[in-house]
């Protein structure tokens, strides 16, 4: 029997550890850079296993060190841990306990496979051709990021590569999900307040509506990816919210907007940016209002290394794993990912495992109803665990 699949049948039969473990988290979630009782629950598993565990960034972020029967090459394999601001609708035995909060994007899932893959990964030490690092990293769904805090503390340190993956609901179960280069797109956030002068509605002539002002943007923002993106590139900007509530006899003073801006390119990101900075000046003069921007540039577009992605997935499919129905390159992905920042500082990979229920319906990441097909749990400890084994393989014949 191969290690590979001496790791499969380990895993296979870890399953209902996983189930535990994930609907445990679920239903005690915990919001980014809040995840104190999450962190514990993690850090009390190693110590069951009498194995250290380091902390690492800003927040909560941890690493375990797996070191094998030689030192190198280093491989990491990343799982994020933080839930959402959401309220849970959905009727299930292990729903949400902590009210407003959610683990609405699958990342109870993502620790509960890594956890028991490391813990095989441990058991079997001895026999890896490298060392493996565990991270486990806080705060992925809000600026700026656990990762950006890791990295700034040397979680790569030492390491070579990092693999990471996604449970990913519209893809269904059975699937893994690829692709190379620009995989995921950046990210910025911002602020835009707004202050005219208040006054009467049936005065107008007296003050200067901000509401009036802050409409024009909202239309004029939308002008930017229409009229100064190329059209063979990626973008979008999205205003969420416009916070203009007040009476109806009375003009607004100021209006608070806050959006989005996603990108493919990082030389999208500044055309972007310098759009919305100059349009702001133009309203100033347009309407007479004073603007203040609040912009973040945070999340970097996720790029793939081709090598080690393709290494990857074919280290998976010489697993022979019966519960993965296809690999196939899913193109590229709309949501944005902090796994960027260890894919800027060495070659990475990130893929994806498809979670969708079995009857098909929608369940998306981020809705007060998400729902996952746990079967992909066990999917992803083994498609991950045949990627590492075959990872430190093929590295240390090349060393």
């Amino acid at each position: 029997m191969t290690l590979t699949e001496q790791l499969m049948q380990t895993l296979a039969a870890d399953e209902s550890e996983m189930l535990a473990i994930r609907r445990h988290l679920h239903a005690h979630p915990e919001i980014s850079f809040h995840e104190k009782q999450t962190a514990a629950y993690i850090k009390q598993y190693y110590a069951a296993l009498n194995v250290p565990v380091t902390p690492c960034g800003e927040g909560y972020g941890m690493y375990v060190d797996i070191q094998g029967g030689q030192p190198e090459p280093t491989l990491a394999l990343r799982a994020d841990f933080d839930a959402l601001a959401i309220q849970e609708d959905n009727d299930l035995s292990f729903k949400s306990q902590n009210p407003g909060v959610m683990h609405a994007c699958g990342h109870d899932a993502h620790t509960a496979y890594l956890l028991v893959l490391a813990k095989e990964l441990i058991k079997i030490k001895a026999k890896l051709a490298g060392t493996i690092r565990i991270i486990h990293q806080p705060a992925e769904e809000v600026s700026p990021g656990g990762a950006k805090g890791m990295v700034a503390a040397g979680v790569l340190e030492g390491v070579d590569n990092v693999l990471g993956v996604h449970v990913m609901s519209s893809m269904p179960t059975g699937l893994i999900g690829y692709h190379t280069g620009a995989t995921q797109t950046g990210r910025a956030n911002f602020t835009d307040t707004i202050i005219g002068k208040g006054g009467h509605a049936s005065m107008p002539h007296l003050s200067n509506d901000a509401i009036v002002a802050g409409s024009y943007l909202v239309t004029a923002l939308q002008t930017i990816v229409s009229r100064r993106v190329d059209p063979f590139d990626t973008a979008s900007v999205t205003i969420g919210s416009f916070d203009g509530a007040g009476s109806f006899n009375a003009i607004k003073q100021d209006v608070v907007l806050k959006g989005d801006v996603r990108m493919m390119k990082e030389t999208t990101r500044k055309t972007i940016r310098q759009q919305i900075v100059t349009m702001n000046q133009g309203l100033e003069t347009m309407f007479g209002v004073k603007t203040k921007l609040d912009y973040d540039d945070n999340y970097p577009v996720l790029m793939n290394d081709a090598t080690l992605t393709e290494n990857a997935m074919a280290a998976i499919k010489a697993a022979n794993i019966p519960e993965i129905k296809a690999i196939k390159d899913t193109g590229v992905q709309d949501p944005s990912e902090d796994f960027a920042y260890f894919a800027q500082k060495v070659p990475s990979s990130f893929f994806y495992i498809g979670c969708q229920l079995p009857d098909g319906s929608n369940h998306p990441h981020h809705s007060p109803d998400f729902m996952m097909d746990e079967d992909a749990i066990l999917i992803a400890a083994k498609a991950v665990g045949a990627a590492a084994l075959g990872y430190l393989q093929s590295e240390s014949t090349t060393r």
